[in-house]
């Protein structure tokens, strides 16, 4: 029986910060997806990973960051990548975790660092505020910054669980990336990847027997 439902905040609640790093790389004449590539290259001990755990500090992580993406072929700062994570709420996810604190413990997992604002790193005032009205939905919030683990590590998972009460069978897990997802649900849990929200929305609704989404008119 489900009791909680997890969340994963960029590229779930969020756009995903993917397409601003896209963006990025084709303004600035990068490979297609060369951040990501940067990311994943020893990605237990490189400077991202060390960063979402505040082993290193933000100037260390620019630091690093250029050092790894030299050695890739093309220097990038490590700042003009963090400058890039800050998406746009989705409102359909965002009415959802609305509808769903009513009948659940919510909780946010989040993978981030210690500079901007938010989980979401949103830096105007404005989507500040928004993100702030948001991570007020939550009964938990894990962040990896804050407590020195990261997804996909286990130990990340067990302290959410421990944190809301509940057992890994009676959690439902939503993000974007299945890496992220493949231990929650060897752990126990369920598990959807969101890719579209829409489609992600209509298989909560299966796992939850709730209607989450606005019936088309």
């Amino acid at each position: 029986m489900i009791r909680a439902v997890f969340w994963d905040f960029g590229g779930v609640l969020t756009t995903s910060p993917f397409d601003a790093f896209r963006r990025f790389e084709r303004e600035n004449g990068l490979p297609r997806d060369f951040i990501r590539t940067v990311n994943a290259t020893n990605p237990e001990s490189n400077a991202w990973a060390q960063f979402e755990s505040s082993r290193i500090d933000l100037d260390e992580f620019d630091r690093r960051f250029e050092e790894e993406s030299r050695a890739a072929g093309h220097p990038v700062r490590g700042r003009r990548v963090i400058e890039l994570l800050g998406g746009d709420l989705r409102v359909e996810m965002v009415a959802a975790l609305r509808r769903i604190a009513s009948r659940f413990t919510n909780a946010c997992l989040t993978n981030n660092v210690l500079a901007g604002e938010g989980p979401g790193m949103q830096g105007s005032p404005e989507k500040a505020a928004a993100v702030a009205e948001v991570m007020r939905l939550f009964d938990v919030v894990i962040e990896s910054s804050r407590i020195g683990v990261r997804k996909p590590e286990p130990r990340f998972y067990e302290i959410a669980c421990e944190s809301a009460g509940v057992a890994p069978e009676q959690v439902v897990f939503l993000d974007d990336l299945g890496i992220n997802l493949k231990p929650a649900r060897a752990m126990g849990m369920a598990t959807i990847k969101v890719a579209d929200p829409d489609a992600a929305l209509a298989e909560l609704e299966q796992v939850l027997g709730m209607t989450l989404r606005e019936p088309v008119s």
